[in-house]
């Protein structure tokens, strides 16, 4: 099955990049972050986070998934951060997701992956995402498909470069400022610091695939 790739763009949006001068957040105490003058709180972090510990605990490879995520915070605020960058690129290009779609197509992703329990068991070794937070894998997938589509992105070094450049312009725009505690944002990488994101590897153009792997 031809296949092209939405965000698989991992060399060009996940290279390692020296982790930049940090922001000033001392002026948004209880911030995490702020995106586009939006606060993600600290708390928002905490409780992302406390989800996903709890979902590990209940594996019977508890502590396999909990070294594999030992920097679990920056690991998910680092999602919640680009996924408001996809919102802004998917707004800027008028493209939005219904819930009918988030739910056919993780439908079509638990199908694909033998069930719902084959699925969440996948998400949560592989991406650290908790049951809970399913849907809002499936809506970003969603989103970058449909952004891809409307740009006409192909898995080419030219419509790497061409998404790459979409999304660190969104990026700017939102003038993303991080706590010092969890790095800095690098607007060029798309990324919180050095932080490699190993979802971003799984995003697909075919909507009716999650693949695992990079």
């Amino acid at each position: 099955m031809h296949r092209r790739t939405a965000l698989s763009v991992s060399a060009a949006l996940l290279a390692v990049a020296p982790l930049l001068a940090a922001c000033g957040s001392d002026a948004h105490p209880g911030a995490a972050a702020v995106v586009g003058g939006e606060r993600i709180e600290v708390s928002s972090l905490q409780a992302q986070v406390r989800d996903v510990r709890t979902a590990q605990q209940r594996s019977p490879h508890a502590a396999e998934l909990i070294k594999a995520t030992g920097d679990l915070s920056r690991e998910k605020l680092n999602v919640m951060i680009f996924d408001r960058v996809v919102d802004r690129v998917a707004a800027d290009h008028g493209i939005s997701v219904g819930r009918g779609e988030i739910q056919k197509a993780r439908g079509e992703f638990a199908k694909q992956s033998g069930g719902e329990a084959q699925l969440a068991g996948m998400l949560l070794q592989q991406q650290g995402v908790a049951p809970d937070q399913i849907d809002a894998v499936v809506r970003r997938t969603v989103l970058m498909n449909k952004i891809a589509a409307k740009l006409g992105i192909s898995n080419t070094p030219e419509g790497q470069k061409k998404l790459t450049e979409v999304f660190t312009t969104a990026s700017k725009a939102l003038k993303i400022d991080v706590n010092p505690r969890f790095g800095a944002w690098d607007n060029d990488k798309i990324q919180l610091g050095t932080y490699t994101a190993p979802w971003l590897r799984q995003i697909s153009q075919d909507p009716q695939a999650l693949e695992a792997g990079a």
